[in-house]
């Protein structure tokens, strides 16, 4: 989990957004084949939410100038 922050915090803000986006795209699906049945593993929809959480939290650190 600390190796995964770790690359998070040396992407850039647009590359952080853009990774946001694409994690945001990917629950949206995820939730949709679980409403159908089709994923097997629930599981994956929780760290995703949290990969969300994990971006939000060091972009909103940088607004702040609590990181570089």
């Amino acid at each position: 989990m600390k190796k995964q922050v770790a690359e998070l915090i040396n992407l850039t803000d647009e590359e952080l957004k853009a990774k946001l986006e694409e994690a945001k795209k990917k629950l949206f699906e995820m939730r949709f084949q679980h409403e159908l049945g089709q994923i097997r593993n629930t599981a994956s929809i929780k760290m995703v939410r949290r990969d969300i959480a994990r971006i939000k939290t060091i972009l909103r650190q940088r607004e702040l100038g609590i990181r570089r």
